[in-house]
């Protein structure tokens, strides 16, 4: 009788290993789905990607591509928007709600680049989550798109997407972050938080998924919890349609015997 160990099992029968080689190839798939998939804010340097992820919080970003060209014409560098009056700074960034608030963060934000870091935005996540109003989510991004250091941004569609495929079963992004590093190359960290959004965005929505046209459904464990026909859910997808339809997905792992 064999004595060699069987691999560990997770509570739904999927080994760590085989949930490792699923996410990866979602996310090649997805890689072929999305080829053009990038950063949809619109910036020049990494000031001007900070100022727009910051007016990006409940907003979304075509909404700040319409605010950001008169804001960064009115007030280029830290320094000018450090001394922005406030009333004029709400008036340009009201489109973008809760203008109040982020018209008091970028004026803290702009202020403290002056005071710290010499009117330049620092290039290590150290650095930048000591910043006013400046988490996780928008370092990573910043440093993933202004710096080119890899980074995984954990925004609603990547949670959304990453608990329905099975790769995290936390709310928590810092948690769900922690979750997909463990699954996902470090070099691929930043196109994959892409894909994942343009997923997000365009197919796997969050109230009415267009599984069947869903590029990645054949390793997707919540298969079902949208549009299923693949006519019907065509009609769904935001962009083009992927051009064959998808096979269904495959069963679930089974648990290994005792």
């Amino acid at each position: 009788m064999s004595t060699t160990p069987r691999p560990a099992l997770d509570a739904d029968g999927e080994t760590p290993l085989a949930r490792t080689r699923r996410a990866r190839r979602v996310h090649r798939l997805l890689a072929e789905r999305y080829p053009d998939a990038h950063c949809e804010l619109d910036f020049s340097t990494p000031f001007q990607l900070l100022v727009a992820t910051v007016l990006s919080a409940q907003c979304t970003d075509a909404r700040v591509n319409t605010v950001t060209p008169e804001l960064f014409a009115r007030w280029p560098e830290p320094v000018d928007l450090a001394g922005a009056d406030r009333a004029e700074l709400e008036a340009v960034v009201t489109p973008t709600g809760f203008f109040r608030a982020k018209a008091d963060a970028l004026l803290r934000l702009s202020a403290a680049l002056v005071a710290e870091h010499g009117g330049r935005v620092p290039g290590r996540l150290e650095d930048l989550v000591r910043l006013p109003g400046v988490g996780r989510k928008t370092a990573n991004v910043v440093l993933g798109d202004a710096f080119g250091v890899p980074g995984l941004t954990v925004d609603t569609h990547v949670g959304r997407l990453s608990r329905r495929l099975g790769f995290t079963r936390h709310e928590d992004p810092v948690k769900v972050e922690s979750d997909l590093a463990r699954l996902i190359e470090r070099s691929g960290w930043t196109m994959f938080n892409h894909r994942m959004i343009f997923h997000g965005r365009r197919t796997c929505h969050s109230r009415k998924p267009a599984c069947g046209a869903c590029a990645v459904a054949r390793l997707c464990p919540s298969y079902g919890t949208g549009e299923t026909d693949p006519v019907r859910a065509a009609k769904l997808v935001r962009g083009p349609v992927p051009p064959a339809a998808p096979v269904a997905p495959v069963a679930p792992v089974a648990p290994v015997a005792p």
